[in-house]
């Protein structure tokens, strides 16, 4: 067997692949290369190649496997797409035949609960109907109704056994002849209907009742705040015109103003274009009265020391380095080294040091283009940055700076430029 082999075959590999040589062997019998001419006509060149067996054999192999691909899909196309079609109308009536039958049985169900639901509010009210001292009249119409839902039961309750145990039912509203008892049940519920609307209407007058009363006393409310508000700042009023502000701008800006110690800004209240005339009043005056409320809590009102004694008011005076006429910015209040200072207001430090001619100083901001300044002090209790509420200690008497002696010279400032405080410390 060897012998054999090797007296035919040189290697072992060309005895494995002896098969296959075999079978190229007809193949290249049955596509022997060919030559292909192509003439190129606008110069009239012409240009030979030969198509080898195994170019010719892949083209041959690609025609019959697209002729086999086309074939089927003509058969599928033309045998299968009926009955395809057909199972798929099929189906989707199938499926709203479903859809169509849960709708009723929801329906159903839905009275089926209802309808146990008032049979036991009835059984309960004939049962204490000796206890109640019910008449003999309302008694019979109890009973009469008891029995009246007794017969929409039966029949809700052999409407879904059929529609559970018969294979081929028929949604119920496809069944004209049927539609007479389901006009029944919707009698009975615009009965129902009509007696809760009765109730709605009743309830609907009692809450308007109570809205007009409540519109009432918030109306009064806001106007005895927005009164009582306006004469505390009352005293304000003509450093907020000098300022070249208003009492609106004031509370508009009021509104709009957001800090961690003040709180969001104010969201007024959403009222519709065609509304009731007293609610866009109240929502007004709402607004109006926390703006105002809210100038109370930011503006820089009241006295920076517990005992107010006022050593130089703000305006022209005598300097008293060197006695000419100048601008005093302040006030001045007296007190010893040592003196606690407060803050009158929310805020927060933004200058807390040394200042040319002020000597120790800190200065707050309040918002609204509102701050503070204190001057001259023997002691800083808080740092830059700091947030600080009314009565916070912020720094202690002294007589730092240019000054002649231990007092506070305390500065408001709107928008860097000083005014007149005095009728924002004096009660």
């Amino acid at each position: 067997m060897i012998s054999f082999i090797a007296r035919y075959f040189s290697s072992l590999w060309e005895l494995l692949t002896a098969p296959f040589r075999a079978i190229w062997r007809g193949i290249s019998a049955l596509f022997p290369p060919r030559d292909c001419t192509i003439m190129d006509t606008p110069d009239g060149s012409v240009h030979t190649y030969q198509q080898s067996s195994f170019w010719r054999f892949a083209k041959f192999c690609v025609i019959v496997t697209m002729s086999m691909w086309a074939a089927w899909a003509t058969y599928v196309y033309v045998y299968h797409r009926p009955l395809l079609q057909k199972r798929t109308q099929q189906l989707e009536q199938a499926r709203n035949q479903h859809y169509r039958q849960m709708t009723d049985l929801k329906t159903y169900l839905k009275k089926y609960n209802d309808l146990t639901r008032n049979l036991t509010v009835i059984d309960d009210k004939i049962l204490k109907a000796d206890t109640d001292k019910l008449s003999d009249s309302e008694k019979e119409n109890l009973l009469n109704t008891k029995s009246k839902i007794s017969g929409e039961l039966d029949f809700l309750h052999t409407k879904i056994t059929e529609m559970m145990e018969d294979e081929h039912y028929t949604p119920e509203f496809e069944k004209i002849s049927e539609m007479s008892l389901e006009f029944e049940l919707v009698r009975n519920e615009n009965d129902t209907i009509k007696q809760k609307n009765q109730q709605i209407t009743e309830s609907f007058h009692e809450i308007a009742d109570a809205d007009q009363q409540i519109v009432d006393i918030v109306a009064k409310l806001t106007s005895d705040n927005i009164s009582d508000l306006r004469n505390h700042l009352k005293k304000i009023n003509a450093n907020i015109i000098k300022l070249g502000l208003t009492e609106n701008k004031l509370i508009e800006k009021a509104n709009d103003y957001s800090s961690s110690l003040i709180g969001a800004a104010y969201k007024p209240i959403d009222i519709k274009k065609n509304s009731n005339i007293k609610y866009k009043k109240i929502a007004k005056d709402v607004e109006q009265w926390h703006g105002l409320h809210r100038l109370t809590e930011i503006l820089p009102l009241g006295a920076p020391v517990n005992k107010m004694v006022v050593t130089s008011p703000y305006g022209t005076r005598a300097d008293p380095f060197t006695g000419k006429e100048k601008q005093h910015k302040g006030i001045d209040f007296a007190g010893k080294i040592g003196t606690e200072l407060y803050a009158v207001a929310p805020g927060r430090v933004i200058s807390a040091g040394e200042r040319h001619g002020y000597g120790t100083t800190v200065e707050i901001d309040h918002g609204l283009g509102f701050t503070t300044l204190y001057a001259h002090l023997s002691k800083v209790m808080v740092s830059r940055g700091d947030g600080v509420r009314p009565g916070t200690v912020i720094g202690l008497g002294g007589s730092s700076g240019r000054s002649t002696g231990p007092h506070l010279h305390y500065e408001i400032r709107y928008k860097g430029t000083p005014f007149n405080p005095i009728n924002f410390v004096k009660d």
